[in-house]
């Protein structure tokens, strides 16, 4: 029997609107896909390796030192950038370390303070992150720090880390003369990478900056090393995770 022709029409009409979605939910899935990551850099190094240099230097004082000046160099990369008076990533860390030194009524001589500075370009890396990093550019992942560092900082502490060749770009707010969390820094991704927002996901290392990124509009996945709390600025991060390991189970999933 014959199938009537308006039966025949509705139902290539289904078929052809089928394959409509189903090749819009295809498109969108590819949308979604990952394509690159910007890193801080503080991911990657662990940034608590000043301590023990510090200490070994003044000990007993080394935990004490280091946080004063790890907390003075980020509250003055934030107030240039408001200020609109930029200075580098490295003067703001000599900067941050000279102030902690004579709040604490030390007298830092040159030799010293030269030694202090170096540890900036040999920070260690975090246990996971080599293999970490390895498996996401396997995966086709691109590669890419958003940092306050310096291009000659990120350089540094790279080519130390057996790193090299891994990232394919070592963006440093030197470039737009503003430290994250201004929107600016966020923007080097996608210019950089000539991607849209939606294929880049931004790792954090402070949950200030996760809220940074994420206001942005980049999916943001907050490497909690930690385990803060999330702060208290209207938004969250896309993903939370303990170590390099758990972003790259994100982003390669």
């Amino acid at each position: 029997m014959r199938m009537p022709l308006s039966r025949r029409r509705a139902l290539a009409m289904a078929g052809i609107a089928a394959a409509s979605a189903l090749g819009a939910a295809r498109a969108r899935g590819a949308e979604l896909q990952v394509e690159a990551v910007g890193f801080d850099a503080f991911t990657i190094f662990d940034p608590r390796s000043t301590i023990a240099v510090v200490e070994e230097a003044f000990p007993g004082r080394g935990a004490e030192l280091s946080a004063a000046w790890r907390t003075r160099q980020f509250e003055y990369c934030w107030l240039r950038t408001l200020n609109g008076n930029y200075v580098d990533f490295w003067q703001v860390t000599g900067d941050a370390l000279d102030y902690a030194f004579e709040a604490a009524k030390i007298d830092l001589r040159p030799a010293m303070r030269a030694r202090l500075m170096e540890a900036y370009l040999r920070l260690e890396l975090w246990p996971d992150a080599a293999h970490a990093l390895n498996a996401m550019a396997d995966a086709g992942v691109r590669l890419a720090y958003v940092s306050n560092m310096t291009a000659t900082m990120l350089e540094a502490n790279t080519r130390n880390a057996g790193l090299d060749g891994l990232f394919d770009g070592m963006l440093s707010t030197d470039a737009v003369q503003a430290y994250k969390p201004d929107p600016r820094a966020y923007r080097m991704a996608e210019s950089f990478l000539r991607l849209p927002r939606e294929k880049i996901v931004f790792a954090a290392f402070g949950g200030w900056d996760a809220a940074g990124a994420r206001s942005f509009g980049l999916d943001t996945y907050w490497v909690n090393r930690f385990d803060a709390p999330i702060e208290k600025l209207g938004v969250k991060p896309n993903a939370i995770g303990a170590t390099l390991a758990d972003l790259a189970r994100y982003v390669t999933r």
